[in-house]
């Protein structure tokens, strides 16, 4: 399954692209975040698109990024997290991929709100999920303020 905007190329990764993208990973954290979603989705293989990365690409292939969602809450609630290479922000790049994938997320006719956390101090990130509709909930949580986008009010 393979969404394509005007822009991007945006999929889920396969188990091999996976298990590469986490041997590859300098950073300790990304690392750990990236063997958890294997984990995840390895143990719900019918949900897999709910676990694991998602490469974003420009359409020549040019890996740019990438984006996940943290499962399918039985509530109906799914998480996304996301991020662009440092030398392909502030191009609407992750505003484009998280409005598509929002977009696949509610044709899932159980899902009724994606929710995402940004550093106050990260003003792009906020940016972003304001652009695709989320709204801050006025909760916190581990990465920071936490924004909702409810199906209802989604505009694709």
């Amino acid at each position: 399954m393979t969404l394509t905007t005007e822009r991007l190329r945006i999929y889920p990764a396969t188990q091999s692209q996976m298990e590469d993208i986490t041997a590859s990973e300098p950073n300790d954290e990304l690392k750990a975040a990236y063997t958890e979603m294997l984990e995840g989705c390895r143990e719900n293989p019918d949900l897999w698109e709910w676990f694991s990365l998602w490469v974003i690409e420009l359409l020549d292939g040019s890996r740019i990024g990438g984006l996940c969602f943290k499962g399918l809450n039985p509530d109906g609630t799914a998480e996304i997290g996301y991020g662009i290479s440092e030398e392909y922000q502030c191009r609407g790049y992750a505003t484009e991929a998280v409005s598509a994938v929002s977009g696949w997320a509610f044709m899932n006719p159980s899902v009724s709100s994606i929710e995402a956390e940004a550093d106050p101090e990260n003003i792009a990130s906020i940016r972003v999920l304001e652009k695709c509709g989320f709204v801050e909930s006025g909760e916190t949580g581990n990465e920071g303020s936490r924004f909702v986008l409810d199906r209802k009010i989604f505009h694709a």
